[in-house]
């Protein structure tokens, strides 16, 4: 089995607003990413990814999971990446890690993750067709009173996203807390298509209760547009 590794890369965030400036990405830095990153190492060679950047600075550090070793990374950026590209990620600097193959089961462990929680229709539902992107608590709210909405039931919007996270998550791990960080709508740009939805950030605690699935869906991500910067779970050590 191909192992799982942890990359990070630091970016400097002049030089990729420019570079994004200059494709018409400016307005969708997870699209911008998403062609700086398939162009320097692959398509999809760096998915899921997250973007971290402190409050005011010049620099950010890009997160993500790859099935491709740092040496080939390198090599494949240092071959085929543009000036400008490499002008914003230096394959150089990038830094790996191996990912364990699999889990202990019951481990407890802390998360930060950034997704979008949407569900894309099966069947037409209000206003939405079927195979529409729809936000997950829309719906819930839609399942619940497909002719309109009522004022007697208050459906929670942190509840609802917790549910879309423990779907997900399926039978790798159980969510023992989930909390909002950050709730936002944004609009992102897919196929020449634009969609907003919600962007939000989950900062929380599972345990693994099958350890090959959950190495498995770290490599895949949490959700849709995993290619995009959302998705991706960064583990952090229990708080307890």
């Amino acid at each position: 089995m191909t192992p799982l590794h942890l990359i990070s890369l630091p970016l400097d965030l002049r030089s990729f607003r420019r570079w994004a400036a200059h494709r018409n990405l400016i307005e969708d830095e997870g699209a911008a990413l998403h062609h700086l990153l398939g162009e320097s190492f692959g398509k999809a060679a760096l998915q899921p990814f997250r973007l971290m950047v402190a409050p005011g600075a010049a620099n950010a550090t890009l997160y993500a999971y790859t099935k491709t070793d740092q040496a080939s990374l390198v090599q494949t950026a240092q071959e085929t990446g543009t000036p400008d590209a490499l002008a914003v990620c230096d394959p150089i600097r990038l830094a790996a890690k191996v990912m364990p193959a699999t889990w202990t089961m019951d481990r407890r462990l802390a998360f930060d993750l950034r997704a979008r929680p949407v569900k894309r229709l099966m069947r037409p539902a209000g206003v939405f067709p079927k195979g529409a992107e729809v936000d997950a608590f829309l719906v819930e709210a839609l399942r619940r009173h497909p002719d309109g909405p009522s004022p007697d039931d208050k459906i929670d919007r942190e509840t609802v996203y917790r549910h879309w996270l423990t779907e997900r998550l399926g039978e790798a791990a159980t969510v023992t807390e989930a909390r909002f960080v950050r709730l936002e709508r944004s609009v992102a740009s897919r196929n020449g298509r634009r969609c907003e939805g919600p962007d939000v950030t989950f900062h929380g605690e599972l345990v693994i209760r099958d350890g090959d699935a959950f190495a498995e869906r770290l490599g895949k991500g949490i959700g849709r547009h995993a290619a995009y910067g959302y998705g991706m779970l960064l583990l952090r050590p229990s708080g307890g």
